[in-house]
């Protein structure tokens, strides 16, 4: 199986050849900081913990390991591997552990309350960087539901939960739950993440899913609501969205497809149903046509901050912490931030000029 594996593999590298990256040129004269860089998969996605990532890398997809190649630039990024279906909640916690070199602990009221183990794996002998700190602190960037992840992450250490302290002896519990930290985490970047839930879900009522600790449920728009009001934006961290789109509307208002975008079949059914669906919430929100654009998997406006969070235009002259800086809309489908699949693109220059500019600041 394995030889047939690689004969495969071989033959798709063939047919999708490696990118050429020598045309990028790193100028570290500008850089204020040089922090690690941490970037955490979505849905049904995959890391540098897992095996498949060293056939096909999750950031790079056949064009290459993009992790791989913005190291050998003088970059420092990692590349996180979470539960590709488990909740903000799981994934937050198994993200923490990496970091940390610590055993996963999901907590004590959290794992009683959905009836799963406490503990996970345990990453203290292969830590996914060498040091965190308030000194030594890290920039995050989440694609799609990764987005959600490094936020829950980040208002964890900054804020704790009151539910885990009140359940655990001190001595058993978690440095993640004790707040107190927002201070190591420099820069939050989310990209085409669902910040505000999608309806590739439709309207279907989340609270009628049998098992409510999963990215499924927690991504329907009332349940997304919820997790925003449970991370407030820290005045220590810096802030980025970057929504993006694949459609275009045409002159009867309806929408369609971007003709000059090479859309992955995996997103296009979704898409299709997302360009027609507007309604009510079972929560009582209401989605209007501006939710109609989509990359496919996530309505654009869902992917700008977070409704009610200070937010304005980036602009890199006037970046300040506690505030999200909304990029403008990336023109791509739902996995151009990955490299896309049978479409490769050249996603190298993208980070390494946005990279730049967080290390400007």
């Amino acid at each position: 199986m394995t030889r047939v594996i690689s004969a495969l593999l071989t033959l798709v590298m063939f047919l999708f050849p490696t990118l050429n990256i020598s045309k990028i040129e790193v100028d570290k004269s500008a850089w204020n900081t040089e922090y690690d860089y941490v970037y955490c998969h979505g849905l049904s996605g995959w890391g540098s913990y897992d095996v498949q990532n060293h056939f096909l890398p999750y950031w790079g997809m056949f064009g290459g390991d993009m992790i791989k190649n913005l190291n050998a630039l003088g970059y420092k990024c990692h590349a996180a591997s979470v539960d590709p279906d488990g909740s903000a909640w799981d994934r937050a916690c198994e993200l923490y552990a990496q970091l940390a070199g610590t055993r996963v602990d999901y907590g004590k009221a959290h794992s009683e309350k959905f009836g799963h183990a406490r503990y996970g794996k345990d990453f203290s002998k292969n830590p996914l960087i060498r040091a965190w700190s308030s000194e030594h602190k890290i920039n995050l960037l989440g694609h799609s539901f990764g987005g959600a992840t490094v936020r829950l992450l980040a208002g964890l250490m900054a804020n704790g939960d009151r539910e885990e302290i009140a359940a655990t002896a001190p001595e058993e519990l978690s440095p993640l739950f004790t707040g107190g930290k927002a201070d190591w985490i420099y820069s939050i970047t989310t990209l085409a993440a669902p910040t505000n839930g999608t309806t590739a879900y439709g309207f279907g009522d989340p609270e009628a899913l049998e098992n409510h600790d999963t990215a499924a449920y927690d991504m329907h728009i009332d349940c997304a609501l919820a997790l925003n009001a449970r991370i407030p934006t820290a005045e220590e961290t810096f802030y980025f969205a970057i929504p993006c789109s694949a459609t275009v509307q045409n002159p009867d208002g309806s929408w369609s497809f971007d003709p000059e975008i090479n859309v992955e079949f995996p997103v296009r059914s979704t898409g299709e149903r997302m360009m027609n669906l507007t309604g009510v919430t079972p929560g009582g929100f209401v989605v209007d046509e501006t939710w109609l654009e989509s990359d496919g998997m996530v309505n654009t406006v869902s992917a700008g901050a977070p409704i009610g969070a200070p937010a304005q235009p980036l602009d890199t002259d006037a970046i300040t912490p506690g505030i999200w800086n909304v990029a403008p809309v990336y023109r791509g489908d739902h996995m151009a931030f990955c490299g896309d699949l049978f479409h490769p693109n050249n996603i190298r220059p993208f980070f390494a000029d946005w990279m730049n500019m967080i290390n400007e600041i």
